[in-house]
């Protein structure tokens, strides 16, 4: 005779069920992302007759690492890196340093406008890129700031500010006042509890919207293609465009190692900081 299934039977039964369901559309979920970027990789060392006689789908025959330095030496990758970190580092050091500033301000110091500065910035937010970069670039020409990487820096951290106070501001809320008052009790003045205590405190926020920025100013195409025309001076994202035009039609094994060397590198940064990121996006939702 069969036992009656009890309710911890079906409790427990039912829970397997879920756990199935969600482990099975995590690695769906898994696959569509990994794929692109395993066939990316795969396919970037591909011989040239590859691409015609097999098909797309098809596994490498070999490592053709002549892709790779062709990408770097032909297609000057390795200067469209250099200018990329020129005008990436500076951008981020400004914006985490003036967005941190601004932020500790505006919510820790209390003063008459404090929201009224903070609405000001936020604005900044609402504006989009498209519809300043035609009266930025006459203003560019005028001040001779064109194919310059001080008018990349200036552009990109003046965007890029709103955004890291909004975010910055959203964390400050959470750190512990009281921390901070016995600081000024014990004599610390505010560049001290700025620089010793709070900055720390705020580290994995930092680290959060720092990566967001970078991702930003790196993968940016649009200011870089508009305020630089200098091949000399071009970034990651605008020297890989000229790239592609340059090998697409004929030689697709360059094209690929070209763009693996712009994807990969970024994809394990994040995955170093990913802890860190994690945190910073959670540490502003308690209170206290």
């Amino acid at each position: 005779m069969r036992m009656p299934m009890t309710s911890t039977m079906l409790s427990l039964q039912k829970q397997s069920v879920w756990k199935l369901l969600i482990w099975t559309l995590v690695a769906i979920l898994v696959l569509i992302e990994l794929y692109p970027l395993t066939w990316l990789l795969l396919s970037s060392f591909k011989a040239p007759a590859e691409f015609s006689l097999n098909p797309i789908y098809a596994l490498p025959e070999g490592f053709y690492w002549q892709n790779y330095i062709r990408a770097w030496t032909e297609g000057r990758m390795g200067v469209y890196f250099q200018n990329s970190l020129m005008v990436t580092v500076p951008s981020l050091f400004l914006i985490l340093c003036l967005g941190s500033m601004a932020a500790f301000g505006i919510e820790i110091l209390k003063w008459r406008f404090n929201n009224v500065v903070l609405i000001i910035f936020l604005l900044g937010i609402m504006i989009p890129v498209q519809m300043i970069l035609l009266p930025l670039f006459a203003i560019y020409n005028q001040l001779q700031l064109l194919n310059t990487f001080t008018g990349l820096i200036l552009v990109y951290t003046a965007f890029g500010l709103p955004l890291t106070i909004f975010l910055l501001v959203s964390f400050a809320k959470s750190l512990p006042h009281e921390v901070l008052e016995a600081a000024l009790i014990d004599g610390a003045n505010i560049y001290q509890i700025f620089f010793y205590i709070a900055l720390p405190m705020m580290a994995n926020a930092i680290i959060t919207v720092g990566l967001v920025q970078f991702f930003f100013i790196w993968n940016d195409l649009l200011i870089s293609l508009t305020f630089i025309s200098d091949s000399e001076l071009r970034t990651v994202q605008t020297g890989l465009l000229s790239f592609v035009g340059r090998f697409g039609q004929r030689e697709w094994g360059p094209t690929f190692a070209s763009i693996t060397t712009t994807v990969i590198p970024v994809l394990f940064l994040y995955l170093i900081l990913n802890n860190a990121i994690m945190k910073g996006l959670t540490s502003g939702a308690v209170k206290g």
